[in-house]
């Protein structure tokens, strides 16, 4: 998610049980959004509401034929799955980043969304930069990250995961002047989904209400490859173009999705 920079102004702060209110009001203030005592999914006087709950958080669409909530879980359900059956370095993923041997570069996931990519190179050992500009989807990444630092399956995987809460242009220049850049810069920009699943749709749904539509891939390339040490690795449609601007140095393709990778030089 790159560079909105107002928040939706159709969501609301709420609270499903005494252990979350506190958490709501705290991010009522800081999100500069309406907090809610009371509150009834079927009334559509927000189109979607930011609900904490005894240290988790969600966001979760109104109205009677709304889909369920979309939260960051790195603990339990599809994440979970992954980090058991999903294939370790095998995983494309893997080799686009350039995982091999001992080799686990430093990567800046500069869209992190949900984390879920950030999660799977963080259990693949890597440590993890995430930077998502959204100030609601990082309040949910906040939340799934302090679950997995307290739960002991997951918390070394954790520990390798930072956060922050800025536009990924912005972060890129302002580390121009770092001692540590990223070895790579891994970026998946918003695009139009045509998978059928419902939770695709669903997130796809929430994500386009509170972020809008991703305007500026071509800069955050521009961006990435000024400053990643090793190389930029973009995700994309796997019949979609490449991002204007630059010719990848090779692709590796899936079902679904492929990866465009840009060598600046090569990993150690």
């Amino acid at each position: 998610m790159i560079q909105q920079t107002t928040l939706a102004t159709e969501i609301a702060v709420c609270f499903a049980d005494e252990a979350g209110r506190q958490d709501a009001l705290q991010l009522s203030v800081r999100l500069g959004l309406p907090l809610l005592e009371q509150y009834d999914l079927r009334d559509e006087q927000y189109a979607q509401l930011l609900i904490c709950e005894s240290g988790s958080r969600r966001l979760q669409q109104t109205g009677r034929k709304a889909p369920g909530p979309v939260l960051a879980d790195f603990v339990s359900g599809a994440v979970a799955h992954r980090r058991k059956f999903g294939g370790g370095k095998g995983q494309m993923i893997a080799k686009a980043v350039g995982i091999k041997g001992s080799v686990r570069p430093q990567i800046a996931d500069v869209t992190a969304g949900l984390g879920r990519d950030s999660f799977v190179l963080a259990t693949l050992g890597c440590d993890v930069q995430m930077v998502e500009r959204s100030p609601i989807i990082h309040a949910l990444l906040e939340s799934g990250l302090q679950q997995a630092q307290a739960d002991p399956e997951v918390a070394d995987i954790a520990a390798r995961m930072t956060l922050v809460n800025a536009d990924s242009i912005n972060w890129l220049a302002e580390q121009q002047t770092s001692d540590q850049r990223p070895q790579v810069i891994y970026v998946d920009p918003m695009f139009p989904h045509t998978d059928k699943s419902a939770l695709v749709k669903k997130e796809m749904r929430v994500f386009r209400d509170v972020v809008g539509d991703d305007q500026d891939s071509a800069a955050l390339l521009e961006a990435a490859l000024q400053l990643a040490e090793y190389r930029v690795v973009v995700k994309r449609p796997r019949k979609a173009p490449a991002i204007e601007g630059h010719a990848p140095s090779y692709q590796l393709n899936g079902k679904s999705s492929r990866y465009d990778i840009y060598t600046l030089k090569s990993l150690l």
